[in-house]
């Protein structure tokens, strides 16, 4: 018996996006199953049962009639959640070793950076400019992460275990062991006042949308040792008020920031973080997606579902994440 499609629907500008990099790995591992790449493809919209997709058109998934699940190729499902013709079918996130992995690299070493004061060694390099600073141990500074999911609770341990005092809030209670976990509305403020370096890698979702703000980066600590806070975004770009950010710098709120997503990607030219001296930017590839890893995921999740076991990871609607 032949069996259900998988619609492959990956639209993106960079190698790790290509289609057919995606599709020749999909080939691999779904065995005996068509995998079709639906951009300007011919196929029989009728034949897909499964649909592997990263950033799809509006609308694009809703001509599939036989649709049974969707697997999202990236973590954040918000782009997809906007989509009001999105198939009431379940909705599978990525969560798996390999990305995991990769976005708390990424922590680590934007939090050692702003620690370890490399923006103002290497403008001092550049300068030619012999001119120590005094350097304080991990254990003076205080690390607060914002979203307790899989990535938040990996980067959390991690960190604590290079010294960093650690705390993390999440939107409902949360027990990580020897992490300091706060939750909801009555105690965020409690978490930012201990907060010297803010992680942020929450889903973006109606309540979170520009929660990185002025109010919230002025209840942030000011006296650490950094001589003010450090912003480390690496969520979504629509959980920042990108206006509120750069006047924060400008002003001292915020000493420093390491930014891996944006309102509008790529970067548009104009923007001003993109030469901002206080500012670390990354082109949105903290936790750049493995195909090898993401497309044995996937297949494996289809197997276990066609063989009437449970889908993992699937995304609560109601929540967006």
């Amino acid at each position: 018996m032949t069996k259900g499609a998988l619609a492959l629907l990956v639209h993106g500008g960079t190698d790790n996006w290509s289609p057919q990099r995606w599709k020749d790995r999909f080939d691999e591992v779904c065995e005996g199953r068509p995998v079709l790449p639906f951009a300007g493809a011919k196929s029989d919209p009728a034949a897909v049962h499964y649909a592997a997709v990263w950033k799809p058109q509006p609308g694009e998934l809703a001509g599939f009639p036989n649709l049974r699940v969707i697997f999202n190729l990236g973590a954040g499902v918000d782009a997809l959640m906007a989509d009001r013709t999105l198939p009431d079918v379940p909705l599978v996130r990525v969560a798996i070793g390999d990305l995991t992995a990769r976005m708390t690299e990424y922590v680590v070493l934007h939090v050692l950076m702003h620690h370890r004061q490399e923006p103002y060694l290497r403008q001092s390099q550049r300068e030619k400019r012999w001119a120590p600073k005094s350097q304080w141990a991990a254990s003076a500074v205080s690390v607060g992460i914002m979203g307790l999911g899989t990535l938040g609770a990996d980067a959390a341990d991690a960190l604590r275990g290079l010294g960093f005092r650690v705390a993390g809030w999440s939107r409902s209670p949360k027990k990580i062991p020897d992490i300091e976990c706060f939750h909801g509305e009555a105690e965020i403020d409690a978490f930012l006042r201990r907060t010297d370096i803010l992680v942020c890698l929450l889903p973006l979702t109606p309540e979170t949308r520009h929660v990185l703000n002025r109010p919230l980066f002025e209840k942030l600590n000011r006296t650490s040792p950094l001589g003010a806070p450090v912003l480390i975004n690496a969520g979504r770009g629509g959980l920042q008020n990108e206006a509120d950010i750069l006047q924060c710098l400008d002003d001292g709120t915020l000493g420093g920031a390491s930014l891996d997503v944006y309102a509008t990607e790529p970067l548009p030219l104009d923007s001003p973080f993109w030469t901002h001296p206080k500012v670390v930017l990354t082109p949105h590839n903290a936790a750049d997606t493995d195909p090898d890893e993401i497309s044995k995921y996937v297949a494996e999740q289809i197997e276990r579902f066609e063989a009437g076991g449970a889908l993992e990871n699937v995304v609560d609607r109601g929540r967006g994440y």
